[in-house]
């Protein structure tokens, strides 16, 4: 990295179920307006805006945006699957670190519809073409949604590898309910057991019951990223700095690997926390608090072992041994994460940004992690796109 990047405001608006949240630019305008007024900047001084969304029309980032202001800045419409947020983030901050602007937005919404994730588009070759052939190969067919299809078949596939047990993936989902409860802004704030969640519907016989897949929901947040130059002249925080950040694509040992795990995404963010972590300087053994993509109970497992949190076949150690959640090694999804917080799709990205920046500054309240300074980011979307960020405190 070069110029020095800072995470000037955040904004975040309480996310909803579908059919319960305010229309979608409202949600991204209100997001906005709490970014700006966390910085203590007019929308003037922003250069240039990204607006990251999955499920709706082009340019429905300016129709957000104009609720805001209407200052003729570009802004940059961007859709990456469940990595949207992040994405944007990604942008705003390549921009900003390059010089090219000293202070740019990131925004993401999502107004979704209840029900399983499903494309619009039936007369054309589906972005998830591939990911499905391979898992019909490797799974044969079962009858559930696709999602649940490929995360599923994932978190089957670690417990024949490695003998994990299905009530492992229950804790973590009993975990983020618990970490849950303590936010305001999470759709669901029930606690729920171990023992409540293997009760629930069972979705997919010995694979997975209803209560370890997210929820579709609706919401908005928004980041502000600046340079040091414009925080210093503006009189802006500088006490959460971007320090490292990655995207990665699929390599080919997605889909060569014949392997469920691989077909999720495993590869990209290994390779993305890599990155992210060589340009930031530190090791996984350095992190404090994470916010990662638990779409899936047992992708929050899979994602331990790929961040580096643990080692390959160890992610049942480490939920066992409680270093997941708070008086262990790694606080995870202090949040509640996708399972408990909720996923709007292109909201995620930015609504963990949000989480992170707070508890660095030390101002998230019931779920503060004690002493963090260094945080990170797992964001990601199958088809694909992984973006890994670490934030230091300052």
């Amino acid at each position: 990295m070069t110029n020095k990047v800072y995470v000037a405001g955040v904004g975040m608006v309480p996310f909803t179920k579908p059919g319960a949240s305010a229309p979608y630019d409202v949600m991204a305008g209100d997001a906005v307006n709490m970014a700006l007024a966390d910085a203590g900047i007019d929308y003037k001084e922003v250069q240039q805006a990204f607006a990251g969304y999955v499920y709706g029309d082009s340019t429905c980032g300016q129709k957000a945006l104009y609720r805001v202001g209407m200052t003729g800045i570009p802004v940059v419409n961007v859709n990456n699957n469940c990595s949207t947020g992040s994405s944007a983030l990604f942008l705003a901050r390549q921009l900003v670190e390059s010089g090219a602007v000293d202070c740019a937005l990131a925004v993401g919404f999502e107004q979704m519809n209840p029900g399983a994730l499903k494309s619009p588009w039936t007369d054309r070759p589906g972005a998830m073409e591939h990911f499905q052939t391979q898992a019909d190969a490797l799974l044969g067919q079962i009858e559930v949604p696709n999602a649940l299809r490929l995360f599923g078949g994932a978190g089957q596939a670690h417990m024949r590898k490695y003998g994990t047990k299905l009530e492992t993936f229950a804790r973590i989902r009993a975990k983020a309910s618990q970490h849950a409860a303590r936010n305001p802004l999470a759709v669901f704030r029930n606690v729920v057991t171990t023992e409540d969640v293997m009760a629930d519907k069972v979705m997919w016989p010995g694979v997975l019951t209803r209560l370890m897949a997210c929820p579709p929901t609706c919401g908005a947040a928004a980041a502000l990223i600046v340079s040091e130059k414009f925080a210093r002249a503006k009189g802006l925080r500088t006490d959460v700095r971007v320090a490292g950040q990655a995207m990665t694509t699929d390599p080919a040992s997605t889909f060569d690997a014949n392997d469920m795990i691989r077909l999720v995404g495993f590869d990209m963010a290994r390779k993305a926390a890599g990155i992210a972590y060589e340009q930031a300087g530190i090791g996984p053994q350095d992190v404090d608090v994470v916010e990662l993509h638990d779409c899936f109970a047992q992708n929050e497992l899979l994602t331990y072992e790929s961040l580096g949190l643990c080692g390959e076949g160890e992610g049942e150690k480490m939920v066992n041994d409680g270093d997941n959640t708070y008086g262990g090694r790694y606080v995870t999804n202090p949040s509640g994460g996708l399972l408990s917080k909720g996923h709007p799709l292109g909201a995620t990205g930015l609504a963990q940004c949000f989480e992170l920046v707070h508890q660095l500054r030390g101002t998230a309240g019931d779920r503060q992690v004690a002493n963090a300074r260094v945080a990170l980011q797992h964001n990601l979307g199958l088809g694909g796109a992984c973006v890994v960020t670490v934030y230091q405190k300052n």
